[in-house]
């Protein structure tokens, strides 16, 4: 190659090392190359997926990535270095990785990591938005940690080196103040948070550098062959609307091509990652007649995967199991519960993988009565299987 021709493509090669040097830093992660060429911005979706051989799905993770590796490892589709060994499976995460933990970005990162090894192995991963992005995207950070405020400061000061680092090359386009329009300090936070605070913001507002790399790739509403996902609930109204619809007017917010997104799609309680019509603790308490509704108007749909409200007994189902609520509160920052993940084989055959076969036999025992509320699917003999398994 001609001297010419490899300082015409410096820039890039220069821009894509600081980027790798950047992620590395931190997030501890070297995101392999990407299956096919960088995904346009606003990204594509996909709201609607055929049925697939295996399906692992997992609740709310809240920022704790130990805990979301051990869950992963459960179903055997990540090994002990955090790789993806699934192989042609397909994993959905449904929301909440955000507020309550410190390992908040290095989660994304991990899971990112994820989707590009999958992609080369015949598999995929579908990651969800929750109520708590919606949170962050707005500008409200009322669970948010310390240390969730402390890593988004590390982030801030090392995309900034990188940003300088890039502004030294002649023929890179002059990086984008990621603070542009927002006030040096806020009145309302203490001293000694505001860098982190400021930072936070700077990243999960819409555009912002995290939202837009992360949170735009995120669905709201999946459907995978006979499933579907949606972090808190779906009602006849918002089928109507329109299941792509929605994913899309949410992306476009978060990309800033849409201003505002509908608070009846994601901020009221009635909305699609509030709403806990389906997902109470108590099978008695779900709202069986609507869900009928809402499954009868999604072609081939049979149950609905939910996270966002904590299900102290595991993951369990209501309503003939028609009602699939898979948050266990595994965080440390959330509840500390054992991690639990839902595996679905051959579009039917559900099954609860966890950690501790003693707590899930306490569980199965006291729920015995519940038999006819729909609970009975953790019971060995009335359905699908509870495995043990040694993460």
């Amino acid at each position: 190659m001609e001297s010419t021709t490899v300082c015409a493509h410096l820039p890039n090669l220069l821009s894509s090392f600081v980027d790798t040097f950047v992620d590395y830093t931190i997030s501890g992660i070297f995101l392999p190359p990407q299956a096919t060429n960088p995904l346009p911005s606003p990204p594509p979706l996909q709201t609607l997926h055929p049925p697939v051989d295996r399906l692992i799905a997992v609740g709310d993770l809240h920022g704790d990535l130990q805990k979301a590796q051990q869950a992963l490892r459960l179903a055997g589709i990540v090994d002990a270095a955090g790789g993806w060994c699934g192989g042609a499976a397909t994993l959905v995460q449904v929301g909440d990785v955000l507020d309550r933990g410190g390992d908040e970005i290095r989660i994304l990162y991990f899971l990112e990591r994820l989707k590009r090894q999958a992609a080369k192995s015949g598999g995929k991963v579908i990651t969800m938005n929750g109520n708590h992005e919606i949170l962050n995207i707005d500008g409200d950070f009322r669970y948010v940690t310390k240390s969730g405020i402390d890593e988004f400061k590390v982030w801030a000061d090392w995309y900034n080196v990188g940003n300088s680092m890039k502004s030294l090359c002649h023929g890179l386009k002059e990086p984008k103040d990621i603070f542009n329009g927002l006030p040096t300090k806020f009145s309302e936070v203490r001293d000694e948070y505001n860098e982190g605070f400021r930072a936070r913001l700077a990243a999960l507002r819409p555009e912002g550098p995290i939202s837009t790399r992360f949170l735009s790739r995120n669905e709201t509403v999946v459907v995978v062959g006979e499933s579907v996902f949606v972090h808190g609930g779906l009602l006849p109204d918002h089928v109507l609307y329109g299941l792509e619809k929605i994913n899309e007017e949410v992306r476009d917010w978060i990309v800033g091509v849409k201003e505002r997104v509908s608070s009846s799609l994601v901020r009221g309680r009635n909305s699609v990652v509030w709403l806990r019509s389906f997902s109470e603790d108590v099978a008695g308490k779900c709202d069986c007649s609507t869900l009928e509704r809402v499954l009868g108007a999604i072609p081939g749909a049979k149950r609905m995967i939910m996270g966002h409200t904590i299900q102290e007994s595991g993951i369990n189902g209501a309503c003939g199991n028609r009602a699939i609520r898979i948050d266990v509160g595994m965080s440390r920052g959330c509840g500390d519960g054992l991690p639990e993940v839902l595996e679905i084989v051959g579009d039917s055959e559900l099954r609860v993988l966890t950690s501790n076969s003693l707590y899930r036999k306490d569980c199965i025992s006291s729920l015995e009565a519940d038999r006819k509320e729909g609970l009975a699917w953790l019971i060995p003999q009335s359905g699908p299987k509870q495995v043990e398994v040694k993460a």
